[in-house]
């Protein structure tokens, strides 16, 4: 009898769950501006390509900010919000603060888009078709992006600094932060990948190249020649040496011979879980792609604000009066 029970309660949890998974999908649709707003991706895509055509690293910095802003609070533009006299924001935030860019690109697609659809498409949107534009003018994959997300009228520096992962992190720590967002250790080492493109300040990764053990000694020499022991903190550095402009599966190929600019990224192939992984990515670079694109979809769905919640800021970096 007691084992009946246990089963009838089991499946009400399971369909209890499956049921809060639907509705998220259900409420974010590909479609969502279909009648409201018709041209919002092509005028995404065109202001990026602009983008990426005057600076190649935007691709890579939007990317970035919309990780950032998903991983605080959810998918609902919160990242984007400036400090005011009364209310700080996520961008002073340690992970944030001197690094995360490209909002006035996000201000140009925003102000065309008003132009167009006036009070119509959220910024969290706008962050989340931009950063998958990012990704193919690089020569990344594509993917269909779901929309209606609604902007948030709050931030959290607090929690900017809590939830977001550190370059500093071990393979522990770096699964803990993704399973705290529904995301699995796969999600995580096909995420990193994104790390392919983009550059990086000298004080996110001193501390590898000058102290651990698991890094290639002419990468790290290589890297200190540019990367001084007491200063240079803005110093750039390309996260991928091998093609840092393009879109592809050569990070994972850097990991193998131990030339992961980060602490969290040479974690991914270190004698841990994730290794037989990056081997993967680094001989199939379709399979990455499946899984990088699988798991964009999936940090994009996380905690959406939609329907009535939240609002449609009429400007990113502030809350509508």
């Amino acid at each position: 009898m007691a084992s009946s029970k246990e089963f009838v309660i089991f499946v009400i949890l399971l369909v209890t769950l499956l049921s809060s998974c639907a509705t998220v999908s259900a409420q974010l649709s590909s479609k969502f501006y279909d009648k409201t707003c018709p041209k919002v991706q092509r005028i995404v895509r065109k202001t990026m390509k602009e983008a990426v055509r005057n600076e190649t690293r935007m691709g890579a910095s939007i990317l970035r900010l919309f990780f950032h802003d998903c991983f605080v609070q959810g998918c609902d533009g919160s990242v984007l919000l400036d400090d005011t006299p009364t209310f700080a924001g996520e961008k002073g935030a340690i992970p944030n603060k001197n690094s995360i860019r490209g909002f006035e690109v996000i201000d140009t697609i925003k102000a065309n888009v008003e132009a167009a659809c006036n009070a119509t498409v959220s910024c969290a949107d706008i962050l989340a078709i931009a950063a998958r534009d990012g990704v193919v003018l690089l020569g990344g994959p594509s993917w269909v992006v779901e929309l209606g997300r609604r902007d948030s009228t709050t931030a959290s520096l607090a929690l900017a600094n809590i939830d977001l992962p550190s370059p500093f992190s071990n393979l522990s720590t770096l699964i803990s932060k993704f399973d705290a967002k529904g995301l699995s250790p796969t999600d995580m080492t096909a995420l990193s990948g994104g790390h392919t493109i983009g550059q990086a300040r000298c004080v996110t990764f001193r501390p590898h190249i000058y102290n651990d053990t698991d890094v290639d000694s002419k990468f790290a020499t290589l890297r200190k020649s540019t990367c001084p022991f007491t200063s240079g903190d803005d110093n750039l550095a390309p996260i991928d040496i091998q093609t840092p402009t393009r879109f592809d599966n050569r990070y994972y190929k850097d990991l193998l011979v131990k030339q992961g600019l980060f602490r969290s990224d040479q974690e991914l192939f270190n004698g841990g879980s994730q290794d037989s992984l990056v081997k993967s990515y680094s001989s199939h670079p379709n399979l990455f792609n499946r899984d990088f694109v699988s798991a964009m979809i999936k940090m994009g769905n996380i905690a959406p604000l939609t329907g009535t919640e939240g609002q449609i800021r009429l400007n990113c970096r502030v809350v509508n009066s």
